[in-house]
C-alpha cells in the first residue's frame, strides 16, 4: 500500500512502512472480522455498506470483480522452504502470546470446532454454519478451561460445552447461570499458506487430530 501524503509503500499483512520517508513505522492494528454478507448482516441488521465511489469507479481503478480468480493464476512472490501445506492453500492464522499458528480451512471444514491450545491459551477455532465465516475464541470461562461441541444439524449455529451451556457463532452463552457471558475474542488472518509462512517463519500448522 501506498500513501499519498508521503509516498510510503506499507506492507499490508504486518502493516510496517517498507519503503519511504516512514520505513519503519508500523500502522496500530484494528480488530476485524471475515464474514460472509449474510452472517454479518444478521448479526448487525441496522448496518450500513460503504458503497464505491463513483469518480473511483469511472476511473476503473478497483479491482474487477474476477481479481481473486486471476491472482490464483500469478506464481507467488515469496517461495517459502516450507512443505507441509501447497503454496495457496488457505489457512486461518492465529497468534497468541508471541506463538503463531496456521490452520487449514480444509481442516476446520472437516473439524469443526478446533479445540486447541496456543501461546498458553486454550483456543476455540469455529466455522459459522455458512461454512465460509471463521472466528476464534480463547476457551477460558471464569479462569476455568473448557471443551467446546458442535450440536449436529443446529441452525442457526450452537455449540455446547462440557457444562452443558449452550454458545452461539458470536460467542455468546445462551443458557445457564453465565447467560450472556461473551468468550474473549482472538483475531484471526484468513491467509495463503506461502503468505502466512513468510512473515511467521516459527509457525505451527495443525493437522487434524492434534491438540
Amino acid at each position: 500500500m501506498k500513501d499519498e501524503e508521503t509516498g510510503s509503500w506499507w506492507q499490508q499483512v504486518t502493516g510496517e512502512a517498507i519503503l519511504g520517508p516512514l520505513k519503519g513505522k508500523t500502522l496500530k492494528p484494528v480488530f476485524l472480522d471475515e464474514l460472509t454478507f449474510a452472517t454479518w448482516k444478521r448479526e448487525q441488521p441496522q448496518g450500513r455498506v460503504l458503497s464505491p465511489d463513483e469518480k473511483i469507479t469511472a476511473k476503473g481503478e478497483y479491482a474487477p470483480p474476477d481479481w481473486e480468480d486471476r491472482m490464483l493464476r500469478v506464481p507467488v512472490a515469496t517461495q517459502v522452504n516450507a512443505p507441509a501445506l501447497d503454496q495457496r492453500e488457505l489457512v486461518v492464522g492465529i497468534t497468541v502470546n508471541g506463538a503463531s499458528a496456521a490452520y487449514p480451512v480444509a481442516a476446520l471444514q472437516k473439524q469443526n470446532p478446533i479445540v486447541d491450545k496456543l501461546g498458553g491459551t486454550p483456543l476455540l477455532v469455529l466455522l459459522g454454519e455458512d461454512r465460509k465465516s471463521i472466528r476464534a475464541f480463547a476457551r477460558t470461562v471464569e479462569g476455568h478451561e473448557r471443551e467446546f461441541f458442535l450440536r449436529p444439524n443446529s441452525i442457526p449455529m450452537r455449540l455446547v460445552d462440557d457444562k452443558g451451556t449452550e454458545w452461539d457463532f458470536t460467542g455468546t452463552a445462551l443458557s445457564g447461570p453465565i447467560t450472556g457471558h461473551k468468550l474473549t475474542r482472538i483475531p484471526t488472518l484468513q491467509d495463503y499458506w506461502f503468505d502466512w509462512k513468510a512473515y511467521h517463519p516459527h509457525t505451527m500448522v495443525y493437522t487434524l487430530g492434534d491438540r
